[in-house]
């Protein structure tokens, strides 16, 4: 062979019986893209190497001939002497440039007699321009597939916000035109309730981002157990309602009434598991929530908590897929039902953090049942002492028996006791039989005579002048049956499913007390701040005037800047004048953190100049006092740990979030304003 590798026209080589073969051996070595290297079998010497194995090595034959294949080309890979022409070795290998670039390659090796000595053919094919290919059509897939799931999810969110942005425009609607007081305070519970679970999905989102970042954390408050499951129920009665489904809930009365956790978060696994269970039910379908207490040690109570429902089920495939990020159990349902993909990921992750875990048992067709368990401290000493019932007589006529069983179990966890019926014919032979009962739950939707009808009927049958107290119940919307309601002398709807506090309220309500809710529906408690002075930072009209309505009953004189710069004005103006600032952080012209170091830039130059010092790190304000820093509050929707984090860098005292909570509101003026 000559210097460029090419070989010579008469090489002897076996199997090339006449001159049209050598021919065409030439040419294959010569022009072939593929590297070839002849080996001597017994040294593993390269005898021979084609113009592409030069090529691919980047080297010269002086280079390679007569050295050891396996140190050059492939090192520490040798291949063993085999039968005649029997491929010893074809697979994916490293091949090392003369530069020590490594390269992948594909290496075939056959033996042959060469030159009347047993050799190994050896074929280099290199891989890099289709790894290449592959790994941008590789990347072209993500991409596409990226790109297809942000479609699907900014649909699915559309889908999403729209869901509670329908019942609060249309309770809106409704209570505008209602002249009820009841009716509008029920449009107002809706409304929240809607907005609520608007925030959750929005929630929703952030809380993926906080997850993925490792920032995700549960703050535990104190919280009723039941107030939780209302929630839950009110969020998705609306769509409940439309759908015709029944709803059942079972709240085990071994469950403490008042618990120490998450109550946000535990909130939003239930309304996640329980918004799926709606989604994926037939209407007229069934769902219920049923709770258990399991354990408890050292105050720790562990609960379980099921959700199950008689929808369309999922195979072991699709359960396998649930609790991952942006996945449902296949693209047509995502299309068909909705939803963000996030909701049972994030659930999964809260549950966890809770100490418990979250399972499914479903199969295709046949329904499904989500079940999750976590762990939450017991409070005591935190519901008020029940009257005694005992005297009173109450009648529940339902034809559902698991509504009948339950009610008797709430009646008897209250100390009382109750009579049942399965239907409008029955209960009006026990009152033939038992006289007139003081309090009836009675059913709307009975069979025969119906609910309206048996109330009709009570009321006339009671001949003398003592007081009887007719309960509607029903799972159907108060607004359906709100005339017929009035026209047959009912004293007071409930909306199924039934909860224990609402019993407790009717009984109140007989007993002609004011109304209250056990967990902590009650008036907000008015701190009075009159003679206190804020400023309040806010650059947007409806933010300013939820901020004054909400703590116009506390006294306080509130005067507002609409940027951080006339915030920043304000302050300089009359510095001695307020006792607080609440600061937004997104703002025009200034941002809230810059108002902040201009206002703490103010106090330093003060305090200066009055050649006065200041203990470091004194946040406590005292109104008129120049030498102390003004307590400033960052009010802002911005609620990550590094949003804080930089709020205080700034120099400001504390964080609110917003949506604004009328509590944390109050909380914060009162550990602000008068802890001097």
């Amino acid at each position: 062979m000559d210097e460029t590798g090419k070989i010579p026209p008469l090489a002897k080589v076996e199997h090339a019986h006449n001159f049209h073969v050598l021919e065409q051996f030439e040419t294959i070595w010569n022009f072939v893209e593929s590297g070839i290297a002849v080996v001597d079998a017994e040294t593993r010497e390269i005898m021979d190497i084609n113009p592409a194995a030069l090529r691919l090595f980047n080297g010269t034959r002086e280079m390679v001939i007569g050295k050891q294949c396996q140190n050059i080309f492939c090192p520490a890979q040798k291949c063993p002497v085999l039968e005649l022409k029997q491929v010893v070795d074809r697979s994916e290998r490293r091949f090392i440039k003369s530069d020590g670039t490594l390269i992948p390659i594909i290496k075939s090796v056959a033996q042959i007699t060469y030159n009347g000595r047993p050799a190994l053919l050896e074929n280099f094919t290199d891989l890099s321009a289709m790894k290449e290919a592959m790994e941008k059509n590789r990347m072209l897939e993500i991409a596409e597939q990226a790109s297809k799931a942000k479609s699907v999810f900014l649909s699915n969110m559309s889908h999403e916000i729209r869901t509670p942005m329908n019942a609060i425009i249309g309770m809106t609607s409704i209570g505008i035109s209602a002249a009820d007081i009841t009716k509008k305070n029920y449009c107002f519970e809706k409304i929240d309730d809607a907005s609520k679970h608007l925030l959750g999905i929005i929630n929703d989102i952030l809380d993926m981002s906080k997850i993925e970042a490792n920032k995700f954390e549960l703050s535990p408050v104190e919280f009723s157990f039941e107030k939780i499951l209302r929630r839950v129920v009110n969020v998705n009665n609306i769509r409940i309602n439309e759908k015709k489904q029944n709803l059942k809930i079972y709240i085990d009365s071994a469950i403490p009434k008042i618990l120490y956790g998450d109550e946000q978060r535990l909130t939003q696994v239930i309304t996640n598991l329980v918004g799926n269970a709606v989604k994926f039910t037939p209407d007229e379908g069934s769902i219920s929530i049923s709770t258990q207490f399991l354990k408890e040690e050292n105050h720790i109570c562990s609960i379980e908590i099921s959700v199950t429902d008689s929808g369309i089920g999922l195979s072991p495939e699709q359960q396998g897929r649930l609790f991952q990020s942006f996945h449902q159990a296949e693209s047509s349902i995502s299309r068909k039902f909705g939803g963000t993909g996030l909701g049972l990921a994030i659930s999964k992750n809260i549950v966890e953090m809770m100490g418990g875990k979250i399972w499914i048992e479903s199969e295709l067709g046949k329904g499904a049942t989500f079940a999750f368990t976590f762990k939450a401290k017991r409070i005591e000493g935190k519901h008020r002492e029940l009257q005694d019932w005992s005297h009173i007589k109450t009648l529940v006529i339902d034809d559902d028996s698991a509504n009948l069983e339950y009610f008797s179990e709430i009646m008897h966890g209250f100390g009382a006791s109750c009579d049942t019926a399965a239907s409008g014919e029955e209960a009006l032979r026990l009152v033939v039989r038992n006289g007139n009962y003081d309090i009836y739950f009675v059913d709307w939707s009975l069979p025969g005579i119906d609910g309206l009808e048996l109330t009709e009927t009570l009321r006339m049958q009671k001949k003398d002048n003592g007081k009887i107290y007719i309960v509607m119940m029903s799972s159907v919307e108060w607004t359906v049956i709100e005339e017929d309601e009035r026209k047959s002398g009912i004293d007071k709807f409930i909306s199924k499913p039934l909860f224990p506090s609402v019993i407790e309220d009717t009984f109140n309500d007989y007993f002609g007390e004011e109304q209250q809710q056990q967990e902590e529906d009650v008036a907000h408690e008015i701190v009075n701040f009159e003679g206190r002075h804020i400023l309040l930072a806010e650059d947007v009209e409806i933010n300013r005037e939820i901020v004054q309505t909400l703590l116009e009953p506390t006294g306080l004189t509130i005067d507002c800047a609409e940027n951080g710069r006339e915030a920043v004005r304000m302050f300089t103006e009359a510095s001695d004048k307020y006792d607080m600032i609440l600061m937004d952080v997104q703002m025009p012209e200034m941002d809230g953190y810059e108002a902040t170091r201009r206002i703490r830039k103010i106090e330093a130059e003060k305090r200066e100049s009055l050649g006065a010092s200041i203990t470091a790190g004194n946040t406590r304000s005292y109104n008129g006092n120049l030498l102390s820093q003004i307590p400033i509050i960052a009010m802002t929707a911005n609620v990550f740990r590094e949003d804080i984090e930089k709020c205080i860098d700034a120099g400001m005292n504390d964080h609110i979030g917003k949506p604004l909570n009328f509590d944390d509101v109050v909380d914060k003026l009162k550990q602000y304003l008068l802890q001097g």
